[in-house]
């Protein structure tokens, strides 16, 4: 069964209640519990207003959470090298969570895909 990882933006437009995104969440969450990567909870936390917080933590707290570890860190970092010989600029948590996806085969649903140039980087589009 597909495994899907859940990118910061599509996590932000779910809580902000963009029904294409809040159904395909729900779709998802009705087979399989969706997953996100820690740098995506950083993220919307950043921005959390007071108001939102009981919501974002109860709909964050649904999900599973992939550890960064050694292997995702590794990949990481040899992708933003080789992207740096390209004299292609990476950010470091797009990295992390397409490393991420890499490494436990999981398909990113996100809106901005050219964030994510990896070879092999499967997406779910939306």
């Amino acid at each position: 069964m597909a495994k899907f990882l859940i990118d910061t933006d599509a996590i932000i437009w779910f809580l902000r209640g963009k029904k294409e995104t809040v159904e395909l969440i729900e779709r998802f969450q009705k087979s399989t519990v969706p997953i996100c990567s820690p740098i995506s909870i950083v993220e919307v936390l950043s921005g959390v207003k007071k108001i939102e917080e009981e919501t974002t933590s109860e709909f964050l707290n649904s999900l599973e959470v992939i550890v960064i570890d050694r292997g995702i860190a590794t990949k990481a970092g040899n992708l933003l090298r080789e992207y740096k010989k390209k004299g292609i600029t990476l950010g470091i948590n797009d990295t992390i969570i397409g490393a991420t996806c890499l490494i436990n085969d999981l398909i990113l649903v996100t809106y901005n895909p050219k964030h994510y140039p990896f070879k092999g980087l499967k997406f779910y589009p939306i």
